[in-house]
C-alpha cells in the first residue's frame, strides 16, 4: 500500500537539510546575490551534495551512492523549494542521474554515476526544461532552454545513434534570460565529441525514465514553495495590524488562508504519492506523476500569488523574497511537461477520451 507518511529517517534528513539551508541559504539574502549575479554558491552545493551525500540518494551503494529512494530525494527537494535554493539538484541528481540509472549495462554510465553521487561532478540532460515524459528529443542542432547547463560539468546529449556524455568544455553554452533567476537556462550546441553511453532505443527509454523521475519529484519542490508561501503569509498577517487588530483576524483573509492550507495538504498527498510510486517502481508511477504535476503546479502558483497579494505593498518589492517564489512557481509550472500535457497523459492512462472534433 502507498505510504504517504514520512519515516523517521526522512524526517531526520529533512532536519539536516533545513539546518544547512537555514544557515547558508536565506531567501531574504538571495535577491541581493541575484542582483550581484552570484546566486549560485559552490560551497553550499559541496556541503549538500558531497558532505551530506544528498547527490547520491538515488544511486545504489555498489555504485558509490547512498542507496536510498525517490522518497528521500523528494524530501531534499521540498526543503530546496522552501528556500528557492539555486543548486542543480533536480537537474543533476534526479533527471540526469535517473537517465543514467536506466543504462545499467554501460560502463561509462556507471563511472559517471559514481562521480555524480559524490558531488565531484554535475550533469544535465540536454533537453529543454519544458520537456516532460514522452518528449522526443531533437537529435541535431542547438537545444534551447536547458536548465543548469552553465553549471554542469557533463552534458547528456541525444544524437541519432544514441546518448552521449559530452564534457561541457566541448560544447557551446550560451546563457538565456530565464523567468526564474535562481535556475539559469542556456542554449546548448554540443560538438561531435563525447562518450557513447547507449544506442538510440536505449537512449529513448532512459530519457523517458529521467524525465518521469524529474516531473514526479518536481512536485515536491512545488510543495516546498507552497508551504513556505503559506507559512510566511500566516506569519505576516499575524504581525501586520490595521484598525488596531491583526489583519489575519479578518474573516475574508481567514477564509483565503484556510482554503490555501487545504490545497497545500492535498498537494502534499499528491507529491508523496508520486515519490512513493517512483520509489517502489509501481506500474502506476506515470499516473501518479501526472496527477501530482497537474495539481501541485497550480497550488504552488496560487500560494505564491496569495503571498505577494496579502503582503500588500511590501510583497511587490524586490527586497522581499516573495517575488522569487512566484517566479519559481511560474517557471516550474511550465517545467518538465506543462499541466496541459500532463492532463492529456492522464486522460490516456485512465482511458478517458478527449473532446470530439468535427461533426
Amino acid at each position: 500500500m502507498t505510504d504517504l507518511l514520512y519515516s523517521e529517517a526522512e524526517s531526520d534528513l529533512r532536519a539536516a537539510v533545513r539546518s544547512l539551508l537555514t544557515g547558508r541559504a536565506d531567501p531574504a539574502e538571495l535577491a541581493g546575490r541575484i542582483e550581484r549575479d552570484t546566486p549560485y554558491d559552490p560551497a553550499l552545493w559541496q556541503a549538500l551534495a558531497a558532505d551530506m551525500g544528498a547527490a547520491g540518494l538515488l544511486v545504489p551503494e555498489k555504485l558509490g551512492g547512498q542507496g536510498a529512494t525517490h522518497r528521500e530525494a523528494a524530501v531534499v527537494l521540498e526543503e530546496l523549494g522552501r528556500a528557492v535554493t539555486p543548486v542543480p539538484y533536480l537537474t543533476s541528481s534526479v533527471v540526469a542521474t535517473g537517465t543514467l540509472l536506466a543504462l545499467d549495462t554501460s560502463r561509462a554510465a556507471v563511472d559517471l554515476l559514481g562521480e555524480l553521487a559524490t558531488g565531484s561532478r554535475t550533469a544535465v540532460l540536454a533537453v529543454p526544461f519544458s520537456a516532460g515524459p514522452g518528449y522526443e528529443p531533437a537529435t541535431t542542432g542547438t537545444v534551447t532552454g536547458v536548465a543548469d547547463a552553465a553549471r554542469a560539468d557533463v552534458l547528456l546529449v541525444v544524437r541519432p545513434d544514441g546518448l552521449y556524455a559530452v564534457d561541457a568544455a566541448d560544447a557551446s553554452i550560451v546563457p538565456q534570460t530565464p523567468l526564474d533567476l535562481t535556475r539559469p537556462l542556456a542554449a546548448v550546441t554540443a560538438a561531435d565529441a563525447g562518450t557513447r553511453l547507449a544506442d538510440a532505443d536505449a537512449a529513448r527509454a532512459a530519457v523517458h525514465r529521467g524525465l518521469l523521475a524529474g516531473a514526479g519529484l518536481l512536485a515536491s519542490e512545488q510543495l516546498g514553495v507552497a508551504e513556505w508561501c503559506l507559512e510566511e503569509t500566516v506569519r505576516h498577517t499575524r504581525q501586520r495590524h490595521q484598525f488596531n487588530r491583526p489583519i489575519g483576524s479578518f474573516q475574508a483573509l481567514k477564509h483565503r488562508m484556510a482554503q490555501l492550507w487545504l490545497q497545500v495538504v492535498h498537494a502534499r498527498a499528491a507529491a508523496r504519492n508520486a515519490a512513493d510510486a517512483l520509489a517502489t517502481g509501481s506500474g502506476d508511477a506515470p499516473l501518479a506523476v501526472a496527477v501530482a504535476q497537474v495539481y501541485c503546479s497550480r497550488v504552488a502558483v496560487h500560494a505564491a500569488e496569495e503571498c505577494v497579494q496579502l503582503h500588500g505593498g511590501i510583497g511587490m518589492t524586490w527586497e522581499h523574497p516573495a517575488h522569487l517564489y512566484l517566479k519559481r512557481a511560474k517557471a516550474d509550472q511550465a517545467a518538465l511537461g506543462a499541466a496541459g500535457r500532463h492532463k492529456e497523459a492522464l486522460a490516456e492512462l485512465v482511458d478517458l477520451p478527449g473532446p470530439r472534433t468535427g461533426s
